[in-house]
């Protein structure tokens, strides 16, 4: 230390001062140029290069060559935005798609996919996609540009509106004179509604399709024309059922679909190879229709046929019957809101003397009465296959309700049988329950 330094210590001793410390770096404070600058520890190297990643993933996605640790801080921090060719087949199920849907839904139940996030993601966007879709106005490859990217994570598609064209205004002759108006309002329209064909066959995982032809939200622009299948839709939708190989479920309820409609959709289906649940409801299939059904049932390897709500009479349900007799895939048969009466009813009964393998039937509200429930008491003194029979609202009767209530006495195997306003006795309806509580319990039982 200089003199000088030593001579100014003293001067600062000697008048009072505060003191300085003997060596003066350790008073030495650095003010940054950069007002953002802190003590911070810095960032270690790996860190800032997998922000370096998430900034620049768009332009070089890196993602399969990270740990699993490093995956994890990527799909904490992109964006939800990015584009779907850039993330789809890149990131995994986890963080990320799990943002991506709570950004785009309010309402993720993901235990309804599977538990899978990537899948409930495409699943829900290519159905959002599908039921915006305007024929002649969206193009076409707005959909198969995402084949390619949702093809592998999507197993169902539940579509529960589809667009007609965009109608074009009317003359004004026309519009008072209804006589020169077109038969088919859409005739101009390369298509009438979204055109399967075009997605079915790429689809190589799906298993499920759920469809209604119907548009949710019409307002004023109500027409009966909305609510239906045209014959143009039903042709290029059988043809691209029979190219979707590993489809085991198909519902196309509430859409019209008549006996034609129907006989065109099972001709296509007849030997699917993975077909297995049907469902048909809520439409105005009639006899010929059911024929068809019957046919199917010969030849494919159905085990849920649901023919609710059409308008099938006897004549359908005996030729329902006679494929029932000789089917040994069939689990589970739903005929309620039909029109059988007792010789369908009937039918069905005698039909099950032979089959060994139906476990549930529905013949609600099918106008049927006591020589149906008797045909039918005969097959639950014989038959412990079928687990659950529901002739609810239904004329039984008090022979109808006396023979049920002798054949469960003897049945081991029934645990839900509903016969609520069928007009049986209250006394024979409370010792049929108590038949079924007893085989509930046994079952129970047995299985633990």
């Amino acid at each position: 230390m200089s003199v000088e330094n030593s001579n100014f210590q003293s001067d600062m001793l000697s008048t009072g001062r505060k003191t300085v410390p003997q060596d003066s770096r350790k008073a030495r404070r650095i003010i940054a140029v950069d007002p953002d600058w802190c003590l911070d520890i810095v960032p270690c190297l790996s860190k800032l290069c997998l922000q370096s990643i998430v900034r620049n993933f768009q332009e070089k996605p890196i993602f399969k060559e990270l740990t699993f640790i490093q995956r994890d801080f990527i799909q904490e921090r992109l964006s939800p935005s990015l584009p779907l060719h850039v993330t789809a087949n890149v990131i995994s199920d986890g963080l990320y798609w799990k943002r991506c849907c709570e950004q785009k839904w309010d309402i993720c139940d993901v235990s309804h996919y599977g538990h899978s996030w990537k899948r409930m993601f495409f699943e829900r966007h290519m159905e959002s996609m599908i039921e915006l879709f305007i024929p002649d106005v969206t193009e076409p490859k707005t959909i198969l540009n995402l084949i390619p990217l949702c093809k592998d994570y999507v197993k169902r598609l539940s579509i529960s509106q589809l667009l007609p064209p965009i109608k074009e205004p009317q003359k004004q002759e026309e519009e008072y004179g209804s006589e020169l108006a077109s038969v088919n309002e859409y005739d101009g329209a390369s298509m009438d509604h979204f055109n399967f064909s075009i997605l079915l066959d790429k689809m190589t995982n799906l298993e499920e399709l759920h469809l209604v032809y119907r548009v949710k939200q019409c307002g004023m622009n109500f027409d009966w024309k909305m609510f239906e299948m045209t014959d143009r839709d039903c042709e290029s939708l059988s043809k691209a059922l029979k190219s979707c190989k590993t489809l085991k479920c198909l519902r196309l309820c509430e859409s019209n679909i008549e006996d034609q409609k129907c006989r065109l959709l099972v001709r296509y289906l007849l030997d699917h190879p993975s077909l297995r649940e049907l469902d048909f409801s809520h439409n105005l299939i009639g006899d010929r229709g059911a024929r068809a059904i019957s046919k199917l049932l010969t030849r494919s390897k159905l085990e849920v046929l649901n023919m609710c709500d059409n308008n099938i009479r006897d004549p359908g349900a005996k030729a329902i019957a006679h494929a029932l007799s000789e089917n040994s895939s069939l689990l589970s048969l739903n005929l309620r809101l039909n029109r059988l009466r007792d010789e369908g009813g009937q039918a069905i009964g005698k039909a099950l003397l032979n089959n060994h393998t139906l476990r549930h039937l529905h013949l609600g509200a099918n106008e049927v009465t006591g020589p149906t429930a008797i045909a039918l008491a005969k097959v639950l003194a014989q038959n412990n296959t079928l687990k659950s029979l529901n002739l609810s609202c239904n004329n039984l009767g008090e022979n109808g309700g006396k023979a049920l209530e002798e054949a469960m006495s003897h049945n081991t195997s029934i645990t839900e049988c509903d016969i609520r306003l069928s007009e049986v006795d209250e006394d024979v309806i409370s010792l049929i329950n108590q038949v079924v509580w007893t085989n509930q319990t046994t079952k129970h039982l047995e299985c633990n």
